[in-house]
């Protein structure tokens, strides 16, 4: 249970300000909440259930100890990540070819590859080894997220506070990598 709420969280924060919660927002404004919010559902399925396997053969095949030095690392990466920030350009909003649901879900997938929400994603399956509490708390993390930018986008029809939701995100991020490299380091094997 622990994995699923641990996942939630952390993709929840990693896509606050994340590029693909400013591609969801984009879509937004083209198509209805509904139909996004369902494009980005798909899309995180399939891309997080890609993430949790590469992460869960990460698991098998490194000693815990690497995994959990890595894992910190790697969290503390995401904080300094999250902080850099990301953008999306209007001009490269895709045509839509298909209808309004596959061209979200397929646009979204696409700027999921190699994002930091998977990235988080594989590191959080390598670490607990728990293929569907990870996938679903990771899956559902994301489209609370992009939910969330929806609604206000829809709503209060103005910017939110990008600079302060960043800085939040990156020091929730900064924190569990400390945790993580102090708790592998520090604290004795048995």
């Amino acid at each position: 249970m622990e994995a699923l709420w641990v996942s939630f969280f952390l993709v929840t924060i990693a896509e606050m300000g994340d590029k693909t919660q400013l591609v969801a927002l984009a879509f937004a404004t083209r198509y209805s909440a509904r139909v996004t919010l369902a494009g980005v559902l798909v899309a995180t399925l399939v891309a997080h259930l890609f993430s949790v396997a590469i992460g869960e053969l990460l698991g098998l095949a490194l000693p815990t100890f690497w995994i959990q030095l890595g894992a910190g690392i790697a969290f503390i990466g995401f904080g300094l990540w999250t902080l850099r920030g990301d953008s999306l350009d209007d001009d490269k909003r895709p045509a839509s070819r298909f209808g309004p649901l596959l061209t979200v879900a397929i646009a979204f997938f696409i700027a999921e590859l190699g994002d930091k929400t998977m990235l988080t994603t594989v590191t959080l399956a390598s670490q607990y080894q728990s293929f569907i509490p990870v996938w679903l708390g990771s899956t559902f993390g994301m489209v609370v997220a992009d939910a969330i930018a929806v609604v206000v986008g829809v709503v209060a029809g103005r910017r939110l506070p990008e600079r302060a939701i960043k800085i939040v995100a990156a020091a929730i991020f900064i924190a569990f990598g400390l945790w993580a490299i102090g708790s592998t380091l520090f604290v004795p094997v048995r």
